[in-house]
């Protein structure tokens, strides 16, 4: 599984013990973690609106599995990502949310608070949320005798989300101010995961006329 990590400005000082934390959990798995998003307060300046257009462009072009964001509260964040078609993201406070969100709702991307609640031992906190997300089955339903409706409703979920954003994903983007969808792909180590792995070529060649 490849993985991206992305955080915003306002919690970008912390970006280097989440990664510490996601690394060791996704390489035991042997699974890939990008750093995508800001890795301290001085690099590519990025708020959670940028987060949402990354994880989808990401998600949507196949260039990752899944997306791991956040910011102080982690709400916007998660509104930010839900925002865009193709990303399903869940609210992760504790290690028994991302287990299930996983089991109930089987998404593609979670975010965390960075700032709210985030006190002594919050790295271990953070790590234990990442094996829950990141090992195991997933979409099996909790509890067990609940699992044909949990599997049922997470599929029609995709579905209305598909139909309630009707346009083309590309349409979507450019419908957005695109000073905002440039500085989100501006990003040096946004632009090598992208264009290392993207299976859109229709998006990468969106994603290249806007540099």
């Amino acid at each position: 599984m490849k993985i991206a990590l992305m955080m915003e400005n306002s919690q970008a000082g912390k970006n280097s013990m989440i990664l510490e934390s996601l690394n060791d959990v996704a390489g035991s798995l042997n699974h890939e973690v990008f750093n995508v998003g800001m890795s301290d307060e001085n690099d590519h300046h990025l708020t959670y609106i940028h987060l949402g257009i990354m994880a989808s462009l990401l998600l949507n072009s196949n260039s990752v599995d899944f997306v791991v964001a956040g910011c102080g509260t982690g709400q916007g964040a998660m509104m930010s990502l839900n925002l865009h078609p193709g990303v399903l993201c869940g609210y992760c406070l504790e290690p028994s949310d991302a287990f299930l969100f996983n089991q109930i709702n089987n998404g593609n991307a979670i975010a965390m608070a960075f700032a709210k609640g985030f006190g002594w031992a919050a790295e271990l906190n953070a790590r234990y949320i990442f094996e829950k997300a990141f090992s195991g089955p997933r979409g099996e339903g909790y509890p067990v005798e609940r699992k044909e409706p949990q599997i049922r409703n997470a599929d029609i979920l995709s579905q209305v989300k598909a139909a309630v954003i009707k346009d083309d994903y590309l349409d979507t983007l450019k419908a957005i101010d695109q000073d905002l969808v440039k500085t989100a792909v501006t990003g040096e180590r946004f632009q090598q995961c992208f264009f290392d792995h993207c299976q859109r070529p229709e998006i990468e060649a969106y994603v290249r006329s806007l540099l």
